[in-house]
């Protein structure tokens, strides 16, 4: 397989009838998905020869999966696009990707008016899909890629808050889907729901995943996240057999109490990445659903996921859970300030080599530069290690424990703190629901966000974490909020709490 295209043909060669995708308005067969995206390939290919990827700009959808198809089937790199996102930042993606065209619907396409486009062509994905197939310009497109070409240019924000295009080759997604399809022991008969947005790298496992063994994606509906209670119910009606969600979905769920009695005997795996998953939580998973695979994945979008934990034994509620080891075909370097490889038991910065790393930031060679290192022990040749900029150790199994980011690492008043270990102790207190903990550099306090239905006394907090944490470490302000802010993709949204930080 010389292209993450080669999954639809091969799906669609061995099972051409058995759905491929279902979203809240349709459904398509593999036959389905492999005659449209290959029509709307045709009229890519008629733009012109080119190699620039496409911008998919559609909402969370079967036709969303068609653009992504499409995009390879023409030989080119997609670059998945947020819907709902603000002009300045499609302005700034588009000016940064330089795409070959824009994949989007007639309503998205008439708010791109006020927007530079550059004389980067607009093509309307229901009139893309009518096009005549080119068969063999087709072919000849997919001939030309190699494992080694980008499949998707997904874009992220740094610290700035500019957008940085993360190129992710061929060769990663291949073997990653190949991985999860052994893990999970996925075949024709699995049923995966997807809640990632597609525009987020945890949504590759599940498209490329299902693909991979011929099973079912389901794009659940996205109103159902708003309420946790009934994500369950609507596992249960699909026989959905796999999930991959982020933390704070599973968070929700356990602590509204919906697992209790529910019976879902389908489902078969559950894994999750993205933030910390709490043992707290994921106990209540697991007693609800013995038997069944977890596990816990890691991996900024810069190695989508490049470590992982299938759990193989129990934790007490407040310990913490390890990333595991590396993937197949990744390998992992803990490195110290001094940048050697640390020791056993002490902490280094994550860093990652192998088939599924980020080939650079598109046309960013400055921030692909700064992005990477090399083992200093080879002096061979410089084999290139992306520095994730997350700590981690490893513990007596030979798992890699996560230990924060660098840059959530603080120094207050001569003592070293790692704002996660707050996090883990708070996420025991009595009534608490879910925790964040931000550093307020101007006043120079850390600062406990609970999410919870009742006050909590800074007091009273202090005095139940005094088992866990040294005094140095206790929070000196708490903020409870009836619901904790999420970013699009369902994580707690640390930006807003800084800013509410900054305004209060």
């Amino acid at each position: 397989m010389n292209s993450v295209i080669c999954l639809l043909e091969r799906a669609a060669a061995h099972w051409p009838e058995r759905t491929a995708v279902t979203d809240e308005h349709r459904s398509l067969t593999y036959r389905e998905l492999r005659e449209n995206a290959r029509r709307a390939a045709s009229g890519l290919l008629r733009t012109g020869d080119s190699t620039a990827p496409v911008m998919v700009y559609l909402p969370k959808s079967a036709e969303m999966l068609i653009g992504f198809n499409a995009a390879m089937y023409a030989g080119r790199p997609y670059v998945p696009t947020d819907a709902a996102a603000p002009a300045q930042r499609l302005q700034k993606i588009l000016s940064n990707s330089h795409p070959s065209a824009v994949v989007t619907n007639r309503q998205l396409g008439e708010g791109l008016a006020g927007i530079d486009l550059g004389g980067v062509p607009v093509l309307y994905i229901d009139e893309l899909v009518q096009c005549e197939e080119d068969a063999a310009a087709v072919d000849a497109a997919v001939a030309r890629v190699t494992d080694a070409d980008p499949v998707y240019v997904m874009y992220t924000s740094g610290s700035t808050g500019e957008p940085k295009g993360v190129t992710i080759p061929h060769r990663g997604v291949l073997l990653f889907a190949r991985w999860a399809e052994k893990t999970f022991g996925w075949d024709c008969e699995t049923i995966i729901a997807n809640q990632a947005p597609l525009y987020f790298d945890v949504s590759v496992m599940d498209v490329y995943g299902a693909m991979r063994c011929g099973g079912k994606l389901i794009l659940t509906p996205e109103v159902l996240f708003r309420f946790p209670n009934k994500l369950p119910e609507f596992l249960q009606e699909n026989a959905v057999t796999s999930i991959y969600w982020v933390p704070t979905v599973m968070i929700n769920i356990a602590n509204s109490g919906a697992l209790d009695g529910i019976e879902l005997p389908a489902l078969k795996s559950v894994a999750f990445a993205g933030e910390v998953m709490p043992n707290l939580q994921l106990n209540v998973w697991r007693r609800a659903l013995p038997g069944r695979i977890f596990a816990n994945l890691y991996g900024p979008t810069e190695t989508d996921v490049c470590t992982a934990y299938v759990v193989d034994r129990d934790f007490a509620d407040g310990d913490p859970l390890p990333i595991g080891k590396p993937l197949p075909n990744m390998k992992v370097l803990l490195l110290g300030e001094d940048g050697m490889p640390v020791k056993t038991g002490e902490t280094g910065e994550i860093c990652v080599a192998g088939s599924g790393v980020n080939i650079g930031y598109w046309n960013r060679p400055d921030l692909t530069e700064r992005a990477f290192t090399t083992d200093p022990r080879n002096t061979a040749w410089q084999e290139r290690y992306y520095r994730t900029g997350d700590l981690g150790w490893y513990n007596e199994y030979g798992e890699i424990m996560f230990a924060g980011r660098r840059d959530g690492q603080i120094k207050l008043r001569g003592n070293r703190i790692e704002l996660g270990e707050v996090e883990n102790a708070a996420r025991l207190l009595p009534g608490v629901e879910n925790v964040c903990v931000i550093f307020d550099k101007a006043r120079q306090e850390i600062v406990l966000f609970l999410e919870t239905a009742q006050e909590i006394p800074l007091r009273t907090a202090r005095r139940e974490m005094r088992g866990t944490l040294p005094t140095y470490m206790m929070p000196g302000r708490i903020v409870c909020m009836e619901k904790l802010p999420h970013n699009a993709n369902d994580k707690i949204d640390r930006v807003s709490l800084t800013k509410w930080l900054e305004e209060n």
